[in-house]
């Protein structure tokens, strides 16, 4: 019971406030570094419109960044094991409007 108790003290309460919740879309990212952080904005690009607002720009620690690149891994290989495998619609780079790019940073 005691073991039980202090692995309740020690649990994170994740909390998902109601403006959060609806979560953004985003069919553009790019993502930039500098010595202690790393820098993801996340982009809806119309088709036909010249302009595409930064919908949420997300600032890690380089450690934190690795653990997500581990974790989108480890969902991408469940999701397709269940789905099938993703397919790029366009290659990195292609219609001069890359679908993740880098800017900034020590490329």
């Amino acid at each position: 019971m005691a073991n039980e108790n202090n692995q309740n003290k020690n649990q994170l309460q994740i909390q998902l406030k109601p403006e959060v919740a609806d979560g953004k879309y985003s069919n553009l990212a790019m993502i930039g570094h500098g010595p202690n952080e790393f820098l993801i904005d996340f982009i809806f690009a119309a088709p036909g419109m010249p302009q595409a607002p930064v919908v949420s720009r997300i600032v890690m620690s380089p450690e934190n960044a690795k653990q997500l690149m581990y974790a989108l891994t480890d969902n991408i290989k469940k999701y397709e094991a269940n789905f099938g495998e993703i397919t790029q619609k366009r290659p990195v780079g292609g219609n001069n409007m890359p679908p993740f790019g880098n800017f900034g940073g020590n490329n």
